[in-house]
């Protein structure tokens, strides 16, 4: 059984406003083990909405819906539904009552537009939006209508208001997949994070684990320097599934060694952060170029792993780009954690260029030990976040 979730609105086809609702829904639909293959977003018409399901059901068995189910005139997801399935709307005095008593509690007249909003393909069910005036909808569509493949579709369309959605989603929607429209199978993902290397050099570290067809999959995506690697699998229980995972997680992290930092949400400040905690150390820092990103990232690490407890990151020091120049780096940086009363002084140049490239010098003292590391950065828009996240991850490196 596969999965399509279809976005539906203007306002996401023009790119006002991002589609959260099709993320979390893909999450959704895959701990139920359905698993999604396509994301379609449309646009408010009648047209385009027909299109986009009549697409869906010949390619997926369940299709999850977000949005046109408001009172207004470009609110046509009914619409759609009901030319899809050759039946007329028809008005449902229970709805009708419900979304009536919205504006009574309110001590509000309900405007008559909200009156489509209890009109309903002939056939279909309704869905209980307990904190909203649009219900759900949910429809068969069958497949011998000419333009299906064979195996009808079920569709369940629930309002775009994330709160709306997310709750008639978990009290209706997951409930019914569950009694038997799902599959057998669970699907559970874990993420592993990486630093050091870039998403080629990487895939290069890792021969067929990334190519289509091994199981479990291994996705690889790169933000701005980080490596995600995205573990995938398949299996009858959530036991077996971790099993696969976590086999796969040891080849990754033996072939890759001290370039994966973390998992799930860690950030590089948060092993950085881990690092020095484990050491019983303290860092101040003291950068220029980097615009105080790299103290900025250590007090949010500080915040999120040091509630209650002696603080790992001391201060940091932010100044002027070409004042702090290469021979006065292990000065600064000796200068910066005595003052700050730290056991770890960082000290970061300024961001510089190497013909096409971009780098720049970072030194960590420890004791009576001094590590001095040129970064190179490569070139574009990133370079400054790069420079920052190679600093910190320097941290973590040099206490490992």
């Amino acid at each position: 059984m596969l999965a399509e979730i279809i976005a539906i609105g203007d306002e996401l086809t023009s790119g006002q406003r991002l589609d959260t609702n099709s993320q979390w829904l893909s999450r959704e639909l895959g701990l139920l083990g359905i698993p999604v293959r396509y994301h379609t977003t449309t646009c408010d018409t009648l047209e385009a909405g027909v299109h986009a399901f009549q697409i869906a059901a010949r390619r997926a068995q369940v299709v999850v819906a977000t949005g046109g189910l408001g009172p207004t005139a470009d609110d046509l997801t009914r619409d759609v539904l009901a030319e899809l399935s050759g039946k007329q709307l028809v008005l449902s005095e229970q709805a009708l009552e419900v979304i009536t008593s919205r504006f009574l509690v309110r001590h509000a007249v309900m405007p008559e537009s909200n009156r489509r909003q209890a009109l309903f393909p002939d056939g279909s069910c309704p869905i209980e939006n307990p904190d909203g005036t649009a219900p759900g909808i949910a429809v068969s569509l069958p497949a011998s209508d000419g333009w299906g493949d064979g195996h009808g579709c079920v569709v369940y369309v629930l309002p775009g208001v994330p709160a709306e959605m997310r709750r008639m989603w978990n009290e209706t929607v997951s409930i019914e997949l569950k009694k038997g429209k799902g599959s057998k199978k669970v699907l559970r993902h874990r993420r592993l994070k990486c630093f050091g290397a870039g998403e080629s050099a990487i895939e290069e570290m890792l021969p067929g684990l990334i190519e289509r067809g091994h199981d479990p999959t291994v996705g690889i995506t790169a933000h701005e320097a980080t490596i995600t690697l995205r573990i995938s699998a398949w299996a009858d229980d959530q036991d077996s599934c971790m099993k696969k995972i976590f086999a796969t997680e040891n080849m990754i992290r033996e072939k890759l060694g001290q370039l994966v930092y973390g998992e799930e949400d860690d950030e590089v400040e948060d092993a950085a952060g881990a690092a020095l905690i484990a050491a019983s150390a303290s860092l101040a820092t003291i950068e220029a170029g980097t615009a105080g990103r790299v103290a900025a990232l250590f007090a949010q690490a500080a915040d999120r792993r040091q509630i209650g407890t002696e603080p790992f990151f001391r201060g940091g020091l932010v100044l002027p780009e070409l004042s702090l120049e290469k021979p006065n780096l292990i000065d600064a940086a000796k200068g910066v954690a005595k003052s700050h009363n730290a056991s770890v002084g960082m000290a970061i140049g300024p961001v510089r260029p190497i013909g096409t490239r971009q780098a720049v010098d970072v030194i960590v003292v420890k004791d009576d030990s001094v590590i001095a590391t040129e970064h190179i950065l490569g070139g574009g828009g990133i370079a400054m976040s790069r420079a920052a996240k190679s600093a910190i991850d320097q941290v973590r490196q040099t206490l490992l």
